[in-house]
């Protein structure tokens, strides 16, 4: 009650409050605004009769339209191809060669990413899915890194349980490029 004639007593609410008792009720068609609904405001279910009469069929010869709309379970193996219109390069290298392996995700591409933290200001780029030694590839990576900077130190950091490379920056770009061009 003291809230009411607070409002009525304020200056710029007084005409909110007048307006308030000029609308009957604030609930809308089902009986709250749609800001409150919920499943009490909706419409009670009716009787089965006055809802359209449905055929429920298994496995008709209609059904193969239906399921070329559906999206693939699984993503599909890439159609070999000479190049890619969007630079993309399918997996090559098993790994024998280098003693590491990198694989791709289940999207068939290069699992470099780029964590950002501290509302942008710290960047790390991490490398992910390696298999094998680990060490030799943060070598390679490492000295990858050290010429894209023209020479300077980079921080990394190896957790091998996981098989994670952490580089200190933003160089997904130059990884990724890098592991294409080794055949990851």
């Amino acid at each position: 009650m003291a809230a009411t004639t607070i409002l009525r007593h304020s200056r710029g609410l007084c005409q909110f409050a007048k307006l308030a008792q000029a609308m009957p009720s604030a609930r809308s068609f089902h009986g709250q605004p749609a800001l409150w609904s919920s499943f009490r405001s909706s419409q009670p279910v009716q009787p089965i009769e006055q809802y359209p009469e449905i055929e429920v069929v298994q496995n008709p010869p209609e059904w193969k339209y239906v399921e070329r709309l559906l999206p693939p379970k699984t993503v599909p193996k890439p159609l070999p191809k000479n190049e890619y219109p969007s630079g993309w390069q399918p997996q090559k290298a098993d790994g024998t060669d280098f003693g590491y392996f990198v694989a791709r995700t289940k999207n068939h591409m290069v699992p470099v990413y780029l964590q950002t933290t501290f509302r942008g200001q710290r960047r790390l780029t991490v490398v992910r899915r390696i298999q094998g030694d680990i060490w030799a590839l943060e070598r390679d990576l490492r000295s990858v890194v050290e010429q894209a900077r023209n020479g300077k130190l980079c921080a990394t950091r190896v957790n091998e349980l996981s098989g994670q490379i952490y580089i200190h920056g933003d160089y997904v770009d130059v990884l990724r490029e890098h592991l294409k061009a080794k055949g990851f």
